[in-house]
């Protein structure tokens, strides 16, 4: 066993993973970690690049460029052109992002699971001012993004953006052992709210789908295209901005500085995929969930 195997061993353990992740001083570590990511000076770059690669499946064979000025940078990268094909058919909703399929399944009226025996309400995700009724008895889907995914989201179908909210939070780990021992992580965490709603032809028309990214340890700012705002832990401007941006299947939404979670809330009548289960590796574009209804 090489050293890099055993490192991984001893930080694989459960309590000294959730020790040094979620014990530590969350949010000091996630704001120097944001400033130490932007240094462009050439052996801080090549160094930190360097020792990401070691410790994970960091693969830049699809990067549409293979130098970067920044850690940041290569965090935030593009593909290559061609590189996620987006399945086009109308009743289906493709994976805004490469991900871990994480808990999903059926919302309880508005209970949802973040992992077994571990429930929380939509109220609690989104704030008591949301209507819930568009999601009220639908499914649901966690997104986990590791390290070294490719880290921008994408839009899962031709959508309207009607509506964003900032909730400023905790910067808890959001791998599966902190998800097994924190109760409502993804409501104590920062994240944004994006309600959609289906504009594209088809079965799906009208109906509303909310994308909730999830920030957490290390990875506390989120980028949305559509507007002039970096969603982060000291951002102070207005919670809720209503606005009126178009996307087609597939394209760019934003991105996360780093990368965590996103969560999606779909209507009754949409249903995870059959070829996929908690625990599979999907890519942006392919199908996620389809309408059954």
């Amino acid at each position: 066993m090489n050293l890099r195997q055993q490192i991984q061993k001893i930080l694989s353990q459960e309590d000294l993973n959730f020790l040094l992740t979620n014990r530590l001083p969350r949010r000091w570590l996630t704001q120097f970690m944001g400033r130490f990511s932007k240094i462009e000076q050439p052996w801080v770059r090549d160094a930190s690049i360097a020792i990401w690669k070691y410790f994970s499946a960091l693969d830049l064979s699809e990067a549409k460029k293979q130098s970067f000025s920044s850690m940041h940078d290569c965090f935030t990268r593009e593909l290559k052109d061609g590189a996620r094909p987006v399945d086009h058919d109308p009743s289906v909703m493709a994976s805004p992002v490469d991900a871990i399929v994480g808990a999903n399944g059926p919302i309880r009226g508005t209970q949802v699971f973040q992992a077994k025996g571990f429930p929380y309400a939509l109220e609690d995700l989104l704030g008591t001012e949301e209507n819930l009724a568009d999601w009220q008895d639908g499914y649901f889907v966690t997104l986990r993004l590791t390290s070294s995914m490719y880290h921008r989201f994408h839009a899962p179908y031709d959508c309207t953006v009607e509506k964003v909210r900032y909730f400023s939070g905790d910067t808890w780990n959001v791998n599966p052992i902190a998800l097994q021992r924190v109760e409502k992580l993804f409501c104590k965490n920062e994240r944004s709210f994006i309600r959609t709603q289906f504009t594209g032809a088809g079965p799906c028309q009208g109906q509303r789908v909310a994308l909730v990214p999830v920030a957490a340890i290390l990875v506390a700012s989120i980028r949305l295209h559509f507007l002039d705002v970096l969603f982060h832990l000291k951002y102070s401007g207005p919670k809720t901005i209503d606005c009126e941006a178009h996307f087609s299947k597939g394209q760019e939404m934003g991105w996360f500085q780093h990368g965590s979670t996103v969560i999606i809330l779909a209507p009754k009548g949409f249903a995870l995929s059959q070829e996929l289960h908690q625990g599979a590796n999907i890519k942006m574009g392919q199908a996620l969930m389809r309408w059954a209804d």
